[in-house]
């Protein structure tokens, strides 16, 4: 090599060495590099952007048959990663900004271990990390002089208080939460590529939010009203969100009457009165004028509407979604969650009184329940059906106000929940948690249902009102377990910190990376739509969802005597707080077209004449398939049995007989029951025998409608102190009122004598609730008839007792 190719190689590599260090201008043609960083990074760049000539995939988006089967994204292989990096400084690292991000990994993804915060042992610091050396007392100048503005740390104490409230949902505020993990009982990759339901076995992180949907975030857990069921399923190829209610159908038929429904059922807004109550004149006038309501509000005045805890409680996807398989075959779904404790109730009476003791009463026995080891478990099943099936129902399957009956398509389990884990903290999880009814995997997709349209926009949009912005995503609750990697930047409370200059694609410059995943990615189902060249873009509603009453005829005819009785009573208490008689009037004109039993028991109930029947929006609907579905009632679907949860009063107080109350203790903990001693007070009790006892409730604070059982002591001392106690006789009546089992030590017929409670139904058949003895045989039939959750044959109305 002559000296001056020497001398021009080194001024090449000079001028390549200078030219990587601009940011405003680059040469004409790249040079060598020369082994410089900055040079060899603006080479490889260059030698990447150049791999990439021209889009390969730009002539695949075009046309029909490309839609269905989209081609993986053309990618490009760097030679190393600096043409990706943000900087070549990344290599210099410390303790905040750590070190170079690993490789094809979104590091916000991890566990939620990464942002738990235990303080135990640590000292108290500002959210800088600023060490606080008085936390009692503000800056002032003098011992009695004025604040100072320059207290940073009362600023900041004062400012993040003002403002640890952030805006509630509209609709479902008040909810409740657990963490737990969704089993597959069997592959479905038959049905859908879903990742949850690949294979048998497999496991897939779950967190549940059950909630009310009127009240506001204060309100009361009991209140008569639908029940928000949404799971945030953490599969492996992204967060799969089945946002449900523990009620199948819905008010509505459309989206665009969403606002008005809200706004109808929410406190009026000149009083802001009722609060988390349907029995006011808005609501009833709305739904009155709204005739497709009428089978939703058969399930609102249900007993299903009361659940007596989130554990025996039921869900429903509502609205008919897809299955799709890797081969892009599809078929509609429906989803079913039933409880493996069997799906129970409250009667009205004691939901009312509850309200009033504890109204936090769901909430409160989700938490104990799982901090107890008696972890809530629920069985996912679905109804799968064809498109050429769905054409043959007399109803339309894209209507939310119907559902499928389980003996057109029945339903098939496919696995099970557990709720295992409690959160950590309440905001940060619960109140954070983000669902979206658009959060779907491949293998899941939409129906035509146009609620279910408008829930796809309106539960994003509202997400981002809700949580600051547009990066809610991020928030450690929202985030899914598979990466995320995507060119969205910036915006509210972004916590992603990207590395590289492309946030775009297509793209060279970062070798086309992130790419579309083509067919392995999510692909909607191109769905068979029938259209006639005559039709066009119109606002209107199928024929079928015509049918406002056939439905809703259904669901009251197959209840149970005892479950009609709760639903005119329901009705009657609700119209009954209705202040304009034609509303009233009107209501029970519609409920004709459904039951005429049902509205000429209201109109006896309500003091009115029976109005003539609203006329039909469809005078001859199908002939249904069905005409009664014992599956509907909730008499159908005990459980499996056990008692475990369930909360036992055994009434105690001084004199009384220690051993047997012990005894009864025990085997009712052995089932996994919570039982507790219930005294005058709380603290030791005095027994006859000198057994142990602490009493850790009162009659005062724990009345008996918060028990799903009721144990009577046995010894003549003890019982007689409890007569002279008033809140004992409203413990037994509350208990015998709301048909609950109770158990009565021979001492104690005094007691249930005191508070009239007979020891025959109103048939003259023995009370199958009611058991008396002290012997181990009647401790266990005392446990069967927890196990059977209430007694309704003694039930009465007016309430006798």
């Amino acid at each position: 090599m002559t000296k001056e190719s020497t001398s021009s190689g080194a001024q090449g590599a000079s001028a390549d060495k200078a030219a990587a260090r601009n940011t405003d201008s680059g040469p004409s043609a790249m040079g060598p590099g020369g082994g410089d960083a900055l040079a060899v990074q603006a080479v490889e760049t260059n030698d990447l952007v150049a791999a990439r000539p021209y889009n390969p995939n730009k002539a695949g988006e075009h046309g029909f048959n490309n839609g269905l089967a989209p081609a993986p994204g053309a990618t490009a292989e760097p030679a190393s990663r600096l043409p990706t990096a943000s900087t070549l400084s990344e290599g210099n690292s410390n303790e905040k900004v750590g070190t170079v991000a690993p490789e094809g990994v979104n590091a916000t993804i991890a566990p939620l271990d990464r942002v738990r915060v235990d303080s135990s042992g640590q000292i108290l610091t500002t959210n800088q990390g600023v060490p606080i050396a008085d936390n009692q007392n503000s800056l002032k100048y003098g011992v009695r002089g004025p604040a100072l503005l320059e207290d940073f740390i009362l600023r900041e104490k004062i400012t993040h208080f003002d403002h640890e409230r952030i805006p509630e949902r509209i609709v479902h505020a008040r909810g409740s939460a657990a963490h737990g993990f969704f089993e597959a009982y069997e592959s479905l990759s038959d049905l859908t590529r879903a990742a949850p339901f690949q294979e048998a076995g497999k496991i897939t992180p779950v967190f549940v939010r059950f909630s009310t949907v009127q009240g506001e975030r204060g309100s009361k857990d009991t209140a008569r009203d639908v029940r928000g069921f949404a799971v945030k399923f953490y599969t492996d190829e992204g967060n799969w969100d089945l946002v449900g209610n523990n009620i199948p159908v819905f008010f509505i038929q459309d989206a665009m009457k969403f606002p008005d429904l809200v706004h109808a059922v929410k406190p009026e807004p000149h009083h802001q009165m009722p609060q988390a109550a349907s029995a006011h004149d808005t609501f009833w006038d709305f739904v009155s004028l709204m005739p497709e309501s009428t089978h939703m509000l058969m399930w609102q005045m249900s007993d299903r509407a009361i659940p007596r805890s989130y554990a025996t409680m039921q869900g429903f996807g509502v609205h008919s979604f897809r299955f799709v398989n890797a081969a892009g075959e599809s078929v509609f779904v429906k989803f079913h969650w039933s409880p493996k404790a069997g799906t129970h109730s409250l009667v009205w009476d004691e939901a009312v009184k509850i309200s009033g003791a504890d109204p936090d009463y769901h909430r409160r026995d989700l938490w104990e329940r799982i901090e107890a080891g008696a972890y809530p478990e629920y069985e996912l099943g679905v109804q799968v059906f064809t498109e050429e099936q769905a054409e043959q129902f007399s109803f339309d399957i894209l209507d939310a106000t119907k559902i499928i009956p389980e003996e057109l398509i029945p339903v098939r389990p496919i696995g099970r929940m557990v709720l295992n884990r409690n959160p950590d903290n309440f905001f940060a999880e619960t109140e954070q948690v983000a669902f979206c009814t658009a959060h779907v995997v491949p293998g899941i997709d939409f129906s035509n249902d146009p609620l279910l349209a408008g829930r796809i926009h309106s539960y994003v949009d509202t997400q981002i009102t809700r949580l600051g912005g547009p990066n809610f995503h991020e928030i450690p609750i929202n985030a899914p377990v598979a990466p995320v990697h995507n060119n969205q930047r910036d915006g509210f409370h972004r916590q992603a910190i990207h590395r590289g200059r492309v946030s775009y694609e297509p793209n060279s410059l970062a070798g086309g990376c992130p790419f579309q995943a083509g067919a392995q990615g999510f692909v909607s189902v191109p769905a068979r739509i029938e259209a006639k060249e005559a039709q066009g873009k119109v606002r209107a509603k199928p024929e079928k969802f015509a049918d406002h009453y056939t439905q809703a005829t259904l669901f009251y005819e197959s209840q149970t005597p005892v479950e009609k009785a709760h639903i005119a009573a329901a009705f009657r208490f609700e119209l009954s707080k209705v202040t304009v008689p034609a509303i009233r009037e009107r209501t029970v004109a519609m409920l004709r077209n459904a039951s005429e039993e049902l509205a000429q028991k209201l109109a006896d109930d309500l003091g009115m004449e029976l109005p003539e029947a609203l006329p039909k929006a469809l005078a001859n609907p199908a002939t249904p398939e069905v005409t009664q579905s014992p599956a509907l009632s909730l008499f159908a679907r005990p459980g499996d049995g056990s008692i475990m949860g369930r909360k036992i009063a055994i009434l105690v107080a001084d004199g009384i007989e220690g051993q047997s109350a012990v005894a009864l203790h025990a085997a009712l903990t052995e089932e996994g029951a919570v039982p507790r001693f219930v005294a005058p007070r709380i603290g030791p009790v005095k027994t006859a025998d000198g057994v142990a006892i602490d009493a850790d409730a009162s009659l005062e604070n724990e009345p008996g409608f918060l028990f799903d059982a009721l144990a009577l002591p046995d010894g003549e001392a003890g019982v007689k102190k409890l007569a002279a106690d008033g809140h004992t006789m409203e413990f037994i009546t509350n208990c015998y009122r709301h048909c609950k089992a109770i158990l009565v030590m021979p001492a104690s017929l005094e007691l249930v004598r005191k508070a009239q409670v007979p020891a025959e139904l109103p048939s003259g058949d023995p009370d199958p609730g009611l058991f008396v003895g002290a012997d181990a045989a009647q401790f266990e039939a005392f446990i069967e008839g927890i196990a059977r959750h209430r007694h309704p044959e003694r039930e009465t109305d007016p309430p006798m007792v």
